[in-house]
């Protein structure tokens, strides 16, 4: 049995998780710790991005 994936929903999840990285990354600035996560959060989120548009042939921000 497959699952189908729905690519569009997916992209949107990603830019959620993106959007809520980059204002935990801001609200940091006086957290160093949050600061530094929140980047490798970034690089996840990053990777996640190339992977669907890998896959749905959408444009990377």
């Amino acid at each position: 049995m497959t699952t189908r994936v729905d690519i569009e929903k997916l992209d949107e999840k990603i830019r959620q998780l993106k959007q809520a990285a980059l204002e935990l990354n801001e609200m940091g600035n006086e957290f160093p710790a949050v600061k530094r996560n929140t980047a490798r959060v970034l690089a996840s989120i990053r990777m996640m991005e190339i992977n669907v548009c890998d896959v749905a042939g959408l444009a990377v921000d």
